[in-house]
């Protein structure tokens, strides 16, 4: 009890108590919080809460980007397409036909996410101009790796969170494995909050974690009450994720 009261009085000895706002005892040293290092905390720990939330919508895609280091060898491997060709045009150069009436064969090795040649040709029965073999440049991928723009999906609803679905790619895409594959998806479903509502109140009450409170967040809503809105960083960077519609409802639902 006397070493702890020694170590206190040495503690209370620093002339510059008048800028500390807390003091903690950890064993036997003696830790000391200005405003800089409490703001620094607190900008530390919203970070991470962004980067934890943006990591987690990412693992609701199948293409994974750790795969860009991964080597694809591929002997002559062709496509799977549909045999239906009765759709395809006719009096058309055939270097600008597309699926389902050609064939492509990917004869390279390639490296996932560089430019490759691919030698297509059309497909029998199908009326075409000049040479039916020609080769074109595509992405060394497979097809469930495309991007978002470059694949349909059948939407399904009513759904929770999520759900497991069939995507195609477009015709005029070129990539390695099935055509159709499967991919989780988010439900694009509401629980009734505004978006209108939330900036409102992250504007007028952001400074109360209520804002945080209405959307569900209740654990940094606790954080941003007793932090009175982070000293006011907090609130601006609230109000200005929920504009921008980065911030939304805890349970993963859309604004109405």
């Amino acid at each position: 009890m006397s070493n702890y009261r020694e170590i206190k009085t040495k503690c209370n000895e620093n002339p510059r108590k008048s800028h500390l706002i807390g003091s903690r005892m950890l064993g036997l040293r003696c830790v000391r919080l200005n405003v800089r290092s409490v703001l620094f905390i607190m900008l530390s720990f919203f970070l991470n809460t962004i980067k934890f939330s943006q990591t987690a919508i990412n693992e609701m895609d199948m293409p994974v980007k750790s795969e860009s280091h991964k080597t694809v060898n591929t002997s002559a491997f062709r496509s799977i397409t549909s045999d239906d060709v009765s759709a395809c045009p006719t009096n058309l150069e055939c270097s600008k036909l597309s699926f389902p009436c050609i064939s492509c064969s990917y004869n390279l090795s390639c490296h996932y996410g560089k430019p490759m040649n691919v030698t297509c040709e059309a497909r029998q029965n199908v009326q075409c101009k000049e040479n039916r073999e020609f080769v074109r440049t595509a992405i060394c991928r497979y097809c469930y790796q495309t991007e978002p723009w470059e694949h349909t999906c059948v939407r399904k609803a009513p759904c929770h969170t999520s759900y497991r679905t069939n995507c195609t790619v477009f015709p005029d895409v070129l990539c390695l494995g099935h055509r159709t594959f499967f991919k989780n998806l988010q439900c694009n479903w509401t629980q009734g909050f505004k978006w209108s509502t939330a900036v409102i109140i992250s504007i007028t009450l952001g400074g109360f974690g209520v804002d945080r409170f209405y959307l569900g967040h209740w654990q940094e809503g606790i954080g941003k009450l007793f932090s009175f809105g982070g000293l006011g960083i907090w609130t601006l960077i609230d109000v200005i994720l929920i504009s921008l519609h980065y911030l939304g409802p805890a349970d993963g639902s859309l604004y109405i």
